[in-house]
């Protein structure tokens, strides 16, 4: 049999924080299609369910506050479905809004 990887679209939005963090140290790594790492920070004071985008070690922001409820939830329980995609990078645009992401919901589907 062969597996196939199925996605749907989750959500978009852009890095929450990102002037706050070290986003600005990498922009020049920050391409369309990045992928990028989710961790999550149950501990987080300002949101229980804080979720941090990084490239490598690199803290860029966060998922906003509007969208991370269900992503903390699935991934603290252990599951590995989701995806995370720079989907646009805008440098001329007000710092918060110069990279875009959209989360995949990922599904291996045998064939």
């Amino acid at each position: 049999m062969k597996k196939q990887s199925k996605r749907e679209h989750f959500a978009h939005f852009h890095i929450a924080g990102f002037t706050y963090n070290e986003g600005a140290l990498l922009f020049d790594e920050i391409r369309i299609g990045k992928e990028l790492q989710m961790v999550t920070e149950p501990d987080n004071h300002y949101d229980k369910y804080a979720v941090a985008l990084y490239i490598k070690d690199t803290k860029l922001g966060y998922i906003p506050r509007s969208c991370n409820r269900a992503v903390s939830k699935v991934l603290n329980a252990g599951y590995d479905i989701f995806k995370a995609v720079v989907q646009k990078v805008d440098p001329e645009a007000y710092p918060e809004e110069q990279v875009h992401v959209i989360v995949f919901i990922e599904n291996k589907v045998r064939r």
